[in-house]
């Protein structure tokens, strides 16, 4: 990432600043006002000298072709980047009729927000193992300016700086972590969020471009492994039920047999406890339900 910024920081040369384009109402009035001209003369041609006539509406006309040409219209979250023969002469964001000198060139551009979801890529976890993963992005341009002449196609950087920023979030952190001790992809989803928009920040800062939220659309196993990584899980869980059932089965047996001898209800020896811990046992952490049997003679038959 120190790489990406000090790149972003040497490449940042151009700076979005205002620029001075006008209201084109008032041009507007000037071009109903040539129109209104040229028509003029060419109802009172027949009283006019013809040198007047034909000088009058040529004038008219150029007047309303060189206003004509500087109009144009900005909607709200739009901006018009002008230039002057290739110089950077500043952006306009002021909404509604506008109007610039004819000989200014005008490029306009979004400023609105952009959503983009990124294509599935297959990318190697911490541990090694192949996963697959997708984002959603949601950008905006912050700097016309940047985005126009500091990259050649900034849409385009956009998607290719999206798949190198999942890339490599997703090989700083493993897929999964049964033990539950580390930073993981599936089960740290605003965290390892919150590193990838600063990472994708970090390398859309020479675009002119900021990240408002992002995250993961997609995350599983890649296909060669996803069997394996299913029984995988699925053996983990089967380990973690045993693990409860046992622990609360041993907590039962002794609780039972210390109430039976703080009772007196029965005095067992060791063979005789034994064999109850067994049978408890069984009962308590068998998956089928249990037969009894029942003794009608002496405990000791």
């Amino acid at each position: 990432m120190t790489d990406v910024r000090g790149a972003a920081h040497a490449l940042r040369q151009s700076s979005e600043r205002v620029s001075h384009g006008r209201s084109g109402y008032a041009m507007l009035a000037v071009l109903f006002a040539a129109l209104v001209l040229a028509v003029a003369a060419i109802t009172q041609i027949d009283r006019m000298p013809d040198a007047l006539v034909v000088s009058t509406l040529l004038g008219a006309t150029l007047l309303a072709l060189f206003v004509g040409i500087g109009f144009y219209l900005l909607q709200p979250n739009q901006a018009v980047v002008i230039t002057l023969f290739g110089d950077y002469r500043g952006t306009d964001r002021t909404t509604g009729l506008r109007w610039t000198w004819p000989w200014m060139s005008k490029k306009k551009l979004s400023v609105r927000a952009n959503n983009m979801i990124s294509e599935r890529i297959k990318v190697n976890d911490l541990r090694g193992n192949p996963i697959e993963m997708a984002a959603q992005v949601v950008w905006r341009v912050t700097d016309t300016a940047q985005a126009l002449f500091d990259v050649d196609d900034y849409k385009a950087f956009v998607n290719v700086q999206i798949e190198a920023a999942v890339r490599t979030i997703g090989s700083r952190y493993p897929y999964d972590d049964f033990e539950h001790q580390e930073v993981t992809l599936r089960g740290n989803h605003e965290q390892v969020g919150s590193e990838l928009r600063a990472e994708l920040i970090a390398r859309l800062t020479v675009a002119g471009i900021t990240v408002d939220e992002c995250g993961f659309t997609h995350l599983a196993y890649a296909q060669e492994i996803a069997g394996a990584m299913l029984r995988r899980q699925q053996a983990q869980a089967v380990v973690a039920a045993r693990t409860t059932l046992v622990e609360g089965a041993v907590g039962m047996v002794e609780m039972a047999l210390a109430q039976l001898s703080a009772k007196n209800v029965v005095e067992l020896d060791d063979e005789r406890r034994a064999a109850m811990v067994s049978n408890l046992m069984v009962v308590l952490c068998g998956e089928r339900d249990t037969q009894p049997i029942v003794n009608a003679g002496s405990l000791y038959q």
